[in-house]
């Protein structure tokens, strides 16, 4: 689930992001969350996802690293 928030950012900075989405085919927006989930994998503090499997007919919950 994505959350909405407001962000105040330096309006060069945003040029600078818009023309970085546009060379690489994403929206603004898009290539702000691409940048932060990124430095969260540098930090490594990027969130693991849990996942379902089947297992013998039986759901199992693992979590994993993207």
């Amino acid at each position: 689930m994505k959350k909405n928030f407001a962000l105040r950012i330096d309006s060069e900075v945003y040029d600078a992001i818009e023309k970085w989405a546009a060379d690489e085919f994403r929206s603004a927006n898009g290539q702000i969350e691409w940048i932060i989930a990124e430095a969260l994998k540098k930090a490594k503090r990027y969130p693991k996802k849990k996942v379902a499997e089947k297992t013998d007919g039986h759901n199992v919950t693992k979590e994993t690293e993207l």
